[in-house]
């Protein structure tokens, strides 16, 4: 993961965290669901930990919450 897109990966973790709770999922859930561990998900989300999302992963869990992938993708400037 390249340092210069850390922002990016945090917008991303902290849609997915919005978009779940949106759901009324728990992370335990959706991490069941994406086939991953809770603490994956938990590190995605978290904002002061840079973890990068693979594509796949990505679009799995979009699917799971019925959202669009692109929406994780729009950035807000800082």
């Amino acid at each position: 993961m390249k340092t210069t897109y850390a922002e990016q990966y945090r917008q991303i973790g902290l849609k997915i965290a919005y978009y779940r709770r949106l759901r009324g999922l728990t992370q335990e859930e959706l991490a069941e669901r994406i086939d991953r561990s809770p603490a994956y998900v938990g590190h995605i989300e978290a904002p002061n930990i840079i973890k990068a999302v693979s594509l796949d992963t990505l679009f799995d869990i979009a699917a799971v919450l019925e959202v669009p992938p692109y929406k994780f993708l729009l950035f807000e400037e800082s």
